[in-house]
């Protein structure tokens, strides 16, 4: 029987859930070593922090805070997830894996699972709305892979190092063809039209692409282990 990756949101009274309603700058992403949680914060506007602390504070003792330029990291004394009333608390089923970490955003909990059975699926969400949990479904897919190399690849692993300018050099470029074959677009054309040096351009893109390329390696050279049965039958055409 297929695996199914399913991404669902949930809505129900969480403190996290409601800061993020409260204040819709922020989004909040939560790890748990059942000991203590992690919370990353990423804020649009870092001024609104002080008052974002003060609701995490009433709902949870903070016992330290780390801030690294644009990145705030709260920690708690105390899990906060899985207890009475929340999904975590639903999720006993072994068929069920959660994959961290549990995102909030717009008031809205933000959950990852593997499901081994489909079923099992189906039944968690109907008890989660018979209790009334407001919960919609984002994502559902077979799932066909290891789920050890497959579900570390993320969109901060690839594209958190990268500037500003990286990233704009990067769009510009694939918009304006330079990755098709034959090119669209040559890099002097590209950067004329940006009004900044080919040198200057030639130099965003390249800083792009390696750093793209570093965070893909490892995951490229498991992929290469695989039999090639198994990448056919992966393959989408």
């Amino acid at each position: 029987m297929s695996l199914f990756e399913v991404v669902f949101r949930a809505k129900y009274d969480n403190p996290l859930s409601e800061i993020t309603e409260d204040n819709p700058s922020v989004k909040i992403f939560q790890w748990c070593n059942d000991k203590h949680d992690v919370m990353e914060l990423i804020m649009q506007k870092q001024e609104d922090y002080d008052q974002i602390r003060n609701g995490m504070s009433r709902a949870m003792e903070i016992i330290d805070e780390i801030h690294n330029g644009e990145n705030t990291h709260v920690i708690t004394r105390m899990c906060t997830c899985g207890g009475p009333g929340t999904v975590q608390n639903y999720l006993k089923d072994p068929t069920l894996l959660l994959i961290p970490p549990i995102a909030y955003e717009g008031g809205w909990e933000h959950l990852r699972l593997i499901a081994f059975r489909h079923e099992r699926v189906k039944k968690l969400l109907t008890r989660l709305r018979e209790d009334g949990f407001e919960v919609e479904i984002i994502r559902k897919k077979p799932f066909d892979g290891y789920i050890a190399s497959s579900l570390t690849l993320t969109t901060d692993a690839l594209f958190s190092g990268l500037t500003d300018k990286q990233v704009h050099a990067l769009l510009t470029a694939y918009a304006q063809g330079y990755f098709r074959f034959p090119r669209g677009a040559d890099l002097q054309t590209i950067a004329s039209k940006e009004k900044i040096s080919r040198t200057t351009f030639l130099e965003h893109l390249k800083k792009a692409e390696n750093k793209i390329i570093t965070a893909l390696i490892p995951h490229i050279q498991l992929f290469r282990q695989l039999p090639q049965d198994r990448k056919d039958s992966m393959a989408l055409v």
